[in-house]
């Protein structure tokens, strides 16, 4: 594990806890507003604009849900690796991850060296915390 202090370990964690329980209610909300949303197939027809724009809205909400959800996940994985004594481990190189990217990017599994290169070989549309 790298070199965090108990204190440090102890505020990601919280950081951690705290996030995934903003995430939780923002995925449950889209959900339920999801859920709400009168079918495609009712009768009353709005007009061309309203719906193409209504399409794109709903579009945006379903991309900020997947992306909600692949965090989630994220963060179930980092509390296995912190678990496991893995957590802050290069998933590349094995090297410690810099405490200071662990702070600002607690479910960072990648140095900053390895992160750069895997951007430059897979682009930067990634998930969300890799």
């Amino acid at each position: 594990m790298p070199a965090l202090s108990p204190a440090q370990l102890h505020a990601v964690e919280e950081r951690l806890s705290d996030r995934e329980a903003e995430l939780r209610e923002r995925v449950r909300e889209a959900k339920e507003a999801q859920a709400d949303r009168p079918s495609a197939n009712r009768d009353h027809v709005e007009d061309l604009g309203e719906e193409g724009e209504q399409r794109f809205r709903n579009g945006i909400e379903h991309v900020e849900l997947i992306r909600d959800q692949e965090e989630l996940t994220d963060i179930v994985a980092a509390r296995e690796r912190i678990a496991g004594g893995h957590y802050g481990e290069c998933l590349d190189c094995g090297q410690d991850i810099a405490p200071q990217r662990l702070q600002a990017q607690p479910t960072a599994v990648r140095c900053l060296i390895c992160q750069g290169a895997w951007e430059k070989k897979h682009g930067t549309t990634l998930r969300y915390s890799v």
